[in-house]
This record gives structure tokens, sequence and C-alpha cells, in this order.
């Protein structure tokens, strides 16, 4: 039996490679398939909260944003930082260093379990925070009945994000793409029963939709886990063996590539989180129409992000090998399908604005009609910045698999919360534009952010970004 220190005789196989556009192209989209489905089913598990959070009417809806803008932006920090752990799977294969995968993994674990504990403290006093941000006493005491049981989500979705980066980087992401619809059953199950008190289970509205979002993150851990230590490609590198044993040099590196990453992740989520608790000062109506506009929001970003994702894999595999000629083809490849399929998402938010927010609000209730009138309002703007947001998250996928993500990030920090947040306040406030004017600053810091991630990967050469085996910080 092979050791947990020592690999298997027959080392996993590298995945295929690509020697021409047209192959890179096809490998691509054959790895982000799976990928961008894994994450549309995740986006439709939060769809479905906000949906029957929506049922309860516009003000629990507008309770659960406000929840859900403490918690997720430390989520996105958490998988930013995470796919740290994607592209140095991927170097790794692609240099055969097969043991620095697993020590790879392993620390990407740990990294889980230590980003839990401060974040836990965050969100279980996220009410005293929405109070300092000036939000509604009444909407903040439902907020804090959603983010009490959602908290537990935390090390079981990073642990699950850490084992999807793990059989992607193999070329191997629809297990993962598994767990993700299962969990849609269960979650939409558990929110209907625990919200509504069906089935014999209490009525706990907003803290049964918290609750069943933790029980499906447990299930999509477990669920990923099981395939990892029992499938046969996988199960050869122990990766629970000795657990326990540190390993700070791969720790450290990881999260010196890793945490810019999670930072800029951290800013665009964060972005969006401060447009919820500006929009949150003009009143419920207007932060309810911008729950129904995010969340189309989410539900197309969720292309690009799985599409970033593959790049990464691809970037760093070609990375690996020392390959110039493929990590370019790599990252335009990932560029060119981005905008492929950002384009219908822009024509269907500025023309089917309204259809969509009858997906979340009731179109013949006179009491949403303001909710719905905001909501669209909100998508039109969102239309606007369709393919610069799904350029600039492809962009910085591309360079986390070059390991080139401490720039990046500064870059994107001064693109989102500099131009962002800067003009979102002038246009709502100086100029009470208000919610569309918060919308305006959103586009232009992600077009901001496009055209500098994008001008970085192409200047790759010119920066010194392509030397096989320099670990950049």
């Amino acid at each position: 039996m092979t050791s947990p220190d020592t690999p298997a005789r027959r080392e996993p196989s590298e995945p295929g490679t690509a020697t021409s556009w047209s192959r890179e192209f096809r490998a691509t989209l054959t790895l982000a398939w799976p990928l961008v489905l894994s994450q549309l089913a995740t986006v439709a598990m939060s769809t479905t909260d906000v949906v029957m959070m929506g049922w309860l009417g516009p003000v629990p809806l507008a309770a659960g944003t406000l929840g859900s803008s403490i918690i997720f932006p430390l989520v996105f920090f958490g998988i930013g930082t995470l796919t740290a752990v994607a592209a140095m799977c991927a170097q790794e294969l692609g240099a055969r260093r097969y043991r620095g995968v697993r020590r790879t993994v392993r620390q990407g674990l740990w990294i889980s379990a230590v980003m839990t504990v401060p974040f836990t403290v965050v969100v279980w006093n996220g009410g005293d925070l929405l109070l300092l941000m000036n939000q509604d006493p009444e909407i903040v005491a439902l907020s804090e009945q959603y983010m009490r049981p959602a908290v537990w989500l935390l090390f079981p979705g990073f642990a699950f994000i850490v084992l999807r980066n793990f059989i992607s980087a193999h070329g191997r992401p629809r297990a993962a793409l598994v767990a993700t619809l299962c969990a849609i059953v269960v979650n939409g199950f558990a929110d209907y029963a625990l919200m509504f008190g069906k089935f014999g289970f209490p009525r706990w509205e907003l803290f049964g939709a918290g609750l069943a979002t933790t029980i499906m993150h447990f299930f999509m851990a477990a669920f990923l886990l099981g395939f990892v230590l029992r499938d046969r490609r996988f199960k050869r590198y122990w990766v629970l063996a000795r657990f326990w044993r540190s390993d700070w040099p791969r720790f450290l590196e990881l999260l010196k590539i890793g945490a810019p990453s999670g930072f800029m992740t951290l800013a665009e989520a964060g972005l969006f989180a401060i447009a919820a608790f500006l929009i949150g000062q003009f009143g419920a109506a207007p932060l309810a129409g911008h729950a129904v506009a995010l969340q189309c929001s989410a539900v197309t970003f969720m292309i690009p992000l799985g599409i970033s994702q593959a790049a990464t894999v691809r970037v760093g595999l070609a990375w690996g090998r020392g390959d110039e000629d493929a990590i370019g083809k790599a990252g335009y490849a990932a560029l060119g399908l981005g905008v492929l399929v950002m384009f219908p998402a822009a024509t269907a938010f500025w023309v089917f604005g309204r259809t969509l927010s009858g997906f979340y609000l009731d179109l013949e209730d006179p009491s949403h009609a303001p909710a719905i009138a905001f909501a669209v309002s909100y998508l039109a703007v969102a239309a606007v910045f369709q393919l610069v947001d799904g350029g600039q998250a492809i962009a910085a996928g591309a360079l986390r698999g070059l390991n080139d993500t401490r720039v990046p990030m500064m870059l994107a920090l001064v693109c989102y919360l500099g131009l962002g947040f800067g003009s979102a306040g002038v246009l709502a406030f100086e100029l009470e534009l208000q919610g569309v004017g918060v919308w305006s600053g959103l586009a232009i810091g992600l077009a901001a952010a496009c055209v500098v991630l994008v001008w970085r990967f192409v200047k790759r050469r010119d920066l010194g970004l392509t030397r096989p085996g320099r670990v950049l910080s």
C-alpha cells in the first residue's frame, strides 16, 4: 500500500494540453462548462432564498439582503483566497510535481479553518455593524435572524471550494457540479420546510432561511469529500492523512498568492455590499429592487466566473510547463469565450427587466410596484456593464494562473473602491440620482478594472510574469 507521504507508483495523469487555438478553445470550453453550471447551480440556491424571502414580503427581502451583505463579502474573500489552490495545483501538475498537489490541498483546508474563526465573530456581531451603517433598526433585527444560523456555513463552504479547485485542476470538475445540483434540492426543501413551517417543521421565516443555507453547505462539503476519498484517481493523494501536521512553507506560499486575490474579490463584493448600504438609506422599496437586480446580475456573473476558474487552471498548467505560447492562448481563449456569453445577458437585462423582476416579486401586487420599478431601472444600468464585469473577472483568473495577484489587487482596489465607490456616492447624493447613481458607480468601477487587468495580461511578457518556477507576490 502507498504511504500517505509517498506518491503512488502510477501518478495521476496530467490534463491534456492544447497546441492550437482551436484546441485551446475547446479545452477551455470543456473545462469551463461544468464550472459554469456549478456556479449557476450555486446561485440557483441563493436565488431560491431570495424568491422565498420575497414571498415573505419586501421588508423580509430587504432584511435578508442586508444580512447577506455582511456574510457573502467574507465568503467571497475566502473563495478568492482559495483560488490559489487551483493555480498551484495546476502548476504542480504541469511540472509533474504530484506531492506538491497534496501539500497544497491540505494547507488549503488549514487556511479555511483559520479564516473561519475571525469571520464567525464578524457575522455574529453583524447586527451591530449594520446599525453603525445607519440601517433601519427593524430591518436589522430581522437580518440578525438570518445571520445567526447562517454563520455556520463558513468552514464547510470553504472546504468545498478547496476540494472543487483540487479536482478542477485535474480537469474533472463534474463531481462538484453533481454535488451542487443535488444541493439545490436540499436547499429548496429546507427553505420551504423551515421558512414556512411545512412538513411538520416550525415556521422560522428568516431564521429558517439561514439554517437551510448552512445545511446545504455541509451537504456539499461532505459529498465532495466522500468523492475525493473514494475515487481511484484522487484517493492516492491521501489528502486527509496526517492532516494535523503543519506545513508552514506551503501554508505561507498559498497565503502569499491567495490573500491578494481574496482582497481583490472582497473589494468587488464589498463594492456591491456598500451599494446595498447606500441604497438602504433611501428606503425598503429601493433596497428590495436592488436585491432583485443584484440577484439577476449574480446569476449572469456566474458564467464568466466559471470561465475565470478555467482560465486559472489552463494558464497555470501552461505556466508549469514553461510554455509561453500556451499561456497566451489560454488567456485569450477564455476572454473570447466570455465576450460571447455576456452579450445575451446584457440584452436580456435591457429588454426583459420587468419580466425578470416578476420572478422575485409579484407583478400584480400593488404594494410591490415601487420595488419592481426600482429593479427595472437598476437592471438597465446592469445591462451596460455585463461585458466589462465578465472581462475583469476572466482577466483576473488568467493572472492568478501566473501567480500574479498583488499588483492586480492594488489596481482593483483603486478601480472598485476609488472610482466605483467614489462615483457612486457623487452620483447618488450630489447629483441626486439615488439608486440609479449607485448602480452607475458600480459600472464605472467595473469598466476601469476590466481595462487595467486585461492590459496587464496583454503586457505579461514585458512585466516579467511568465518565467516558470517564479512565485510572484
